[in-house]
């Protein structure tokens, strides 16, 4: 009787499996898209900011000064 936690454990530690397999799959799948690791909490302003800070680097590379 002492042992009937295990009944428990096995399809517990598969879901917990799954959920970090998943987890993972979805890291290098995003990885392998964009080349980079995904950025956590990125909204539309913060790749709005994103794309206007390249633009300004960009525009400021080309300047002649």
């Amino acid at each position: 009787m002492s042992l009937v936690w295990l009944e428990a454990a096995l399809p517990l530690g598969i879901i917990a499996g799954m959920l970090c397999v998943m987890g993972n799959a979805q890291y290098y799948i995003h990885k392998a898209a964009h080349g980079r690791p995904k950025h956590i909490g990125n909204d539309v302003w913060d790749v709005a900011m994103e794309r206007r800070d390249k633009k300004l680097v960009e525009k400021l590379a080309s300047s002649p000064n």
